[in-house]
């Protein structure tokens, strides 16, 4: 099995343990064979589904599985026919200790960890995949990520709304074997309740009102990739058993659906909420947080990593140049202006500060953005985003009047919209509501101007 537990931003811990375990068939027709396991889960059984099949005909299809909790290795069987065995005694469930011999059927095997401590260094690199750092934080998160995106390790992203989570999980989708397969992005916090389980598990025609047809959900979607299910905190506490359910047993059942459906996908979960005050007050549960957690990947604030500045603001505009419409002629960020973003503080972290450099870019004149393009707001020391309105917006007469007019409703929009969505922590539907708008037209308008 595996427990991979990092903090990255605490000085004192730089190390990440994995505790692994492998199985080998010392009796059997397959006999010598050996798995080495770094899932929370590993199946026993004949289907070739099963992590892992063996040709005896006494086991069962699904036979047996052993499963990590926080009390050790539980062997439990899965009401096979010719039952498991721990010397004489059947079993239904038993924890293994190293070297545990055990019965499947007439297969004989065996269980014995094989942890792995592994010292955290940062790494050479100044960005991985769209991250980009050249802070101690940051390079340790690269690290971390390099060297658990091979595995199929569940991953948990937390940190500050901002930081780069999102970036973060696909990093790890990209750098893995699943690099090729799916890539799913569900937002917990942004559908509403009523459908958040049709989405994910799907739906078969009739299952309820308005249900014309089956349809597959996220993770099905995903099988042979990965899902990422943002701000996963989120998630209503009657869910969270389906969610727990996809992880231990890798199977998903649709709304309305009695057959259970295989689905090998890689989660990875993001949040900006504390879990474990969330367990304590009973609104996550403790063994939803332990399956998901199996790797924890804790994402720094801008606050904290003051000498990424310059590389990321220059990062950040060189991506913008390849997407806005008025940014093909802008190249520099003034010292100045680099200056004055290593002071600011920016409670919205990284997205603020792309928001940030894209609302300058309209109100910049040459090809460097400077002190002039920058909001009052943040001149004078205060959260950009605390009051959009009260943002000074020039105007040019040397424009025709339709393109200063649709200058300054684009950077109404995306002010406006920045506050927003801060102010709402990044939930979509919240944002919605506050705005008396519709969902669909917020989303638009965020997509319109790339501010998620």
């Amino acid at each position: 099995m595996s427990d991979v537990t990092s903090t990255i931003g605490a000085p004192m811990r730089r190390q990440v343990r994995l505790r692994r375990g492998r199985l080998t068939c010392v009796g059997g027709p397959d006999q010598g064979e050996s798995w080495l396991v770094d899932h929370d889960v590993l199946r026993i059984g004949t289907l070739p589904e099963n992590d892992v099949a063996i040709r005896d005909d006494t086991v069962s299809r699904k036979h047996a599985e052993i499963l990590r909790t926080r009390d050790g290795v539980l062997l439990r069987d899965l009401g096979s026919t010719n039952g498991t065995f721990v010397g004489p005694i059947r079993v239904r469930e038993v924890f293994l200790t190293p070297e545990t011999r055990f019965l499947v059927g007439q297969t004989e095997m065996v269980f014995a960890p094989e942890d792995e401590v592994i010292d955290i260094t940062p790494s050479e690199k100044h960005q991985l995949d769209q991250l980009v750092g050249d802070s101690v934080a940051m390079r340790e998160v690269f690290s971390i990520i390099e060297r658990v995106a091979p595995t199929d390790l569940t991953v948990l992203i937390t940190g500050e709304t901002g930081t780069g989570k999102e970036l973060a999980s696909r990093a790890v989708h990209n750098l893995s074997h699943r690099e090729d397969g799916p890539f799913r992005v569900f937002d917990c916090g942004a559908a509403p309740e009523t459908l958040i389980e049709s989405e994910l598990f799907g739906h078969e025609k009739g299952a309820f009102t308005g249900a014309h047809q089956a349809r597959q959900g996220l993770f099905e979607a995903a099988h042979g990739g990965t899902i990422f299910l943002d701000e996963v905190g989120e998630l209503p506490l009657e869910l969270q058993p389906r969610l727990l359910r996809v992880l231990e047993q890798r199977e998903v059942r649709r709304v309305g659906a009695g057959q259970t459906r295989h689905v090998d996908v890689r989660v990875i979960a993001a949040t900006n909420r504390d879990l474990h005050q969330e367990v304590r007050e009973g609104r996550f549960r403790e063994d939803l947080y332990f399956r998901l957690a199996v790797v924890e990947i804790v994402l720094p604030p801008l606050r904290e990593r003051a000498e990424d500045m310059e590389l990321l603001a220059e990062h950040l505009l060189a991506r913008a140049q390849r997407g806005g419409r008025m940014a093909h002629r802008v190249r520099h960020i003034a010292p100045e202006v680099l200056e004055l973003l290593r002071t600011y503080r920016f409670p919205g972290n990284v997205r603020e500060l792309a928001n940030l450099i894209e609302r300058a870019l309209p109100f910049t004149d040459g090809d460097t953005i400077t002190l002039d393009a920058l909001p009052d707001a943040l001149r004078e020391g205060r959260s950009v985003s605390a009051s959009p309105s009260a943002v000074a917006v020039s105007t040019s007469s040397d424009l025709p009047f339709k393109d200063a007019k649709e200058r300054l409703i684009d950077a109404f929009e995306r002010r406006y919209l920045v506050d927003l969505i801060e102010r709402h922590g990044g939930n979509v539907s919240r944002a919605a509501r506050a705005a008396d708008m519709d969902r669909k037209s917020i989303s638009r308008l965020l997509k319109k101007h790339n501010i998620r």
